[in-house]
Formats: structure tokens, sequence, C-alpha cells
């Protein structure tokens, strides 16, 4: 079987109940701590090329801290995004599964049923 990542908040009842979806399967996952080990640009990228998204498409816009950083979305690029989100990982939307060149974002969390069947 490919490896399968997720990259996963345990503070966050979707990526809890994500990984239990996962280990319910039988599916021994990497689990990736992604606030305390954000992806570089690379993975970033790769990520969402699996996810067949763009950067906006995985942002938490409506995080605290872009009104404390006074960050306006639709001032910044693609890269702004991605650079944004590696230094503000709290805004990666969550979870996000992998499983090979494919991935998807947990939410809801059996959305993860379709990188497993």
């Amino acid at each position: 079987m490919t490896q399968v990542t997720i990259y996963h908040n345990p503070n966050c009842s979707k990526s809890r109940a994500t990984l239990s979806i996962l280990e319910a399967h039988n599916i021994k996952a990497d689990i990736r701590p992604y606030l305390e080990q954000p992806p570089t640009a690379v993975e970033l990228d790769e990520l969402l090329q699996a996810l067949q998204m763009q950067p906006g498409d995985i942002l938490r816009s409506g995080e605290a801290i872009l009104q404390t950083l006074g960050i306006t979305i639709e001032d910044l690029d693609r890269t702004g995004i991605i650079k944004l989100m590696i230094e503000h990982p709290i805004l990666m939307q969550r979870p996000i599964v992998r499983r090979g060149d494919r991935a998807i974002i947990g939410r809801p969390p059996e959305n993860v049923l379709g990188l497993i069947d």
C-alpha cells in the first residue's frame, strides 16, 4: 500500500475523526503535526497539486491571525499565500491526507474514504 500521510492537528475534532477512520481501516498513517513541522514551499506545492487546488482553496481565511497581521488575502499572489501558510501553518485547512499523488481535505472526515477504497 502506498504511504499515507495526515497533516494533523490533534486539537481539531475533524482531524482526530479523520485519523480514527484511517485507523479503523487498519491504515497506519505517517502523522505530520504540521503546526510544529510546517510543510516546505515545495511540499505545500506538491500537496496542492495532489489536492488539485490553489493555495487560496486551503487557506483558513477566518483565522484571527490574519486580522492581527493586517493581511488582506486579495493582495497576495500564489507565492504570497504559500509563504503565509508556511509562516503561520494554523492557516492551512485541516486535516489534509495524502496517499501517493492524491490528497483530500478531511472536511468532512469521511472524505478520506475516497483515498482508501
